[in-house]
């Protein structure tokens, strides 16, 4: 067969692995065929996220800060939460430059239609409308006596409505991400057969609770149930990697492996999760522990390998990062705000930066919790764990990253001459005004009509 000689994309988008986890980034456990992507390409030190699941698959999805989408929570009673139908995402991106575009597993960006991922630029979905933590609630009695119906796996194309195909409890979470890697090899064995570029993006169930692992990896690691599910991540992006070169097309694909969030104690796993040096974890924004996560991506010829990066890159810079890649920034919307930055030249290896040079951090209200820049962090407000209270501080408290990277020693309070830090940070918090002036921010569950023409 002749493949297309536009690029495929394959996003793996992981549930709550922390920056640590992975052996490619010092984690105890081996994780070989993630590592291999590592060694094949490119391995983000530098890589930041949202502090929760909702807010980093905006990001992802549409470049913009998920508090311009009214995404910056997960939701807590459903409802019209999620991506405006306004919204123009990766998927739209792809779909109108003639991909076949699929997403497998887990949606969180809305569960009524007009929010699901056929109504968000997907050709076909299978997975779960919200998050997998839906699996142990008919484990409960009283949940069952309450009469409401089971959580359920959907599936569906584009322009129908989708259906349950089956029941999720704890036990079909457990065996979900073999489904799921199942259905990818599929999709990816029809395109290439049919010599069509795609965009698949896969959101694995692993590792956010109620935890488990599939039967075949229980004890399989030897280092308890949060290493048996590391063991299977690894496994079912081996299974994915596999087929990309049995299908002849691993040179002419873009094979993205990151995170949504931190790890956190919350998964009812004491014996597992590593978010690196950093201080925080999932939920506990403002600290750098709660946002940076491992990221790596090879395009075998084009990504120079087994290089890593100490630049910044940030969940919103894939949307217009992968437009340049596969030669559709024209496609970028002009008529709203996008915050991400093409870093498409320092994945290739042209230029040394990555074009981001700071961050701004919201917090689950939509406020403002920190900003990053360069290698300080500056604190405006602060939370310590997922059930203490936000609270400003008395003074912004700044950090210096390279020197501390658990977020230790406040320097603003013993060397009041760092305060020429605040005028570039107070610049970047201006602009974000300004724009947030010009284009209001959308209201959670706002069905947004836009502020100009849909996209360029």
């Amino acid at each position: 067969m002749t493949p297309s000689t536009k690029p495929n994309v394959v996003f793996i988008l992981m549930d709550n692995v922390g920056w640590g986890d992975l052996s490619c980034y010092g984690g105890s456990v081996s994780t070989p065929r993630i590592d291999s992507i590592a060694r094949d390409g490119l391995r983000f030190n530098n890589y930041t996220v949202e502090a929760q699941c909702t807010p980093t698959r905006s990001a992802i999805l549409t470049g913009r800060l998920p508090v311009r989408s009214g995404t910056m929570r997960a939701p807590f009673g459903g409802g019209s939460y999620g991506l405006a139908p306004w919204e123009y995402t990766l998927a739209e991106l792809f779909s109108d430059a003639g991909y076949a575009t699929a997403a497998f597993g887990k949606w969180h960006l809305g569960e009524v239609p007009g929010r699901l991922p056929t109504d968000q630029g997907f050709d076909e979905w299978f997975g779960l409308k919200n998050s997998s933590d839906e699996a142990g609630y008919s484990s409960y009695e009283l949940y069952r006596e309450l009469g409401y119906p089971e959580p359920q796996w959907w599936e569906g194309v584009k322009g129908e409505p989708v259906a349950p195909v089956g029941v999720l409890d704890r036990q079909s979470k457990d065996r979900g991400d073999e489904e799921i890697a199942e259905r990818v090899v599929a999709f990816i064995e029809r395109q290439a057969e049919a010599e069509k570029p795609f965009f698949a993006y896969v959101a694995f169930l692993q590792i956010h609770p109620p935890i488990g692992t599939h039967p075949d990896f229980v004890g399989k690691s030897g280092g308890g149930l949060y290493a048996d599910c590391l063991a299977e991540m690894d496994h079912r992006t081996g299974q994915i990697l596999d087929a990309i070169d049995a299908a002849g097309i691993a040179d002419n694909t873009i094979f993205v492996f990151s995170s949504d969030n931190a790890t956190s104690p919350l998964k009812g796993a004491a014996d597992g999760g590593s978010n690196g040096p950093w201080r925080g974890e999932f939920f506990n924004p403002p600290y750098e522990g709660s946002y940076r996560v491992p990221a790596v991506v090879r395009w075998p010829g084009h990504i120079p390998t087994g290089w890593q990066s100490q630049e910044m890159f940030s969940a919103v810079d894939w949307l217009p990062t992968l437009a340049e890649l596969i030669g559709q920034s024209e496609r970028v919307p002009v008529d709203r705000p996008i915050d991400g930055i093409s870093g498409a030249d320092h994945l290739l290896g042209k230029r040394e930066a990555s074009g981001r040079d700071s961050v701004l951090y919201f917090g689950l209200d939509g406020q403002l919790m920190s900003v990053k820049w360069k290698n300080f962090k500056v604190i405006f407000r602060k939370s310590d764990g997922i059930n203490e209270p936000i609270a400003d501080v008395q003074m912004p408290m700044v950090f210096n990253l390279i020197g501390d990277p658990g977020e230790r020693f406040n320097i603003w309070e013993t060397a009041m001459d760092m305060g020429w830090v605040f005028h570039p940070v107070f610049e970047l918090i201006g602009r974000f005004q300004e724009s947030v002036a010009k284009y209001p921010n959308i209201s959670t569950g706002e069905d947004f009509k836009g502020y100009g023409a849909h996209r360029s």
